[in-house]
């Protein structure tokens, strides 16, 4: 079975990522079947009851990836655009809650 991970991309980098670095990122995903949507992020607004909220305001973007396992996951990572260009990208697993229907 396939697990689902989230990529969480983060506006840090020390040089702009290109198109073409995006182009070929994304084939490599759709070759392997890994790829399950995505998108940048825009603006955030944080709200906490007491206290001052956290904030994921660096984060810029996402993407949805199924891999066999946190191996295959972590291989996504080497050729991404934002971790090329000095940037954080974060790895997440789904859990397969009993609340939702993915």
């Amino acid at each position: 079975m396939m697990a689902d991970f989230m990529l969480l991309t983060h506006g840090d980098t020390t040089r702009p990522e290109s198109a073409e670095e995006w182009d070929a990122y994304f084939e490599r995903l759709n070759r392997a079947g890994a790829f399950d949507g995505g998108s940048s992020m825009g603006a955030v607004r944080s709200f906490r009851l007491v206290g001052e909220p956290a904030t994921a305001a660096r984060l810029t973007g996402f993407m949805r990836v199924r891999a066999a396992d946190w191996s295959q996951a972590e291989s996504f990572i080497e050729d991404n655009p934002v971790f090329k260009a000095g940037g954080t990208v974060e790895l997440r697993e789904l859990p397969h809650d009993l609340t939702t229907n993915l």
